[in-house]
């Protein structure tokens, strides 16, 4: 399954591509404010969003269903 976890654009120099879906800072999409962004995974959260997150139980994760709803939102689209 294809979970999802947003992060703040300042915590990008600690993602790990090899274990999200985005290939580079290039490729992740931010919020309309520029402040956040979102890793794309497959299976178990990566181990470097513990450590952005500071504690043993990660972040948030979403699913593809409920991410994109979160998309649609004002945060992520300026249309909404």
């Amino acid at each position: 399954m294809i979970h999802y976890c947003i992060i703040n654009c300042d915590d990008i120099e600690a993602v790990k591509f090899a274990d999200v879906m985005q290939t580079s800072p290039m490729s992740m999409r931010r919020s309309v404010d520029g402040t956040k962004t979102f890793v794309k995974y497959e299976g178990d959260q990566p181990e470097f969003l513990f450590a952005i997150a500071e504690n043993a139980v990660g972040l948030p994760e979403y699913t593809h269903e409920d991410f994109l709803q979160i998309l649609k939102g004002p945060e992520w689209n300026h249309h909404a």
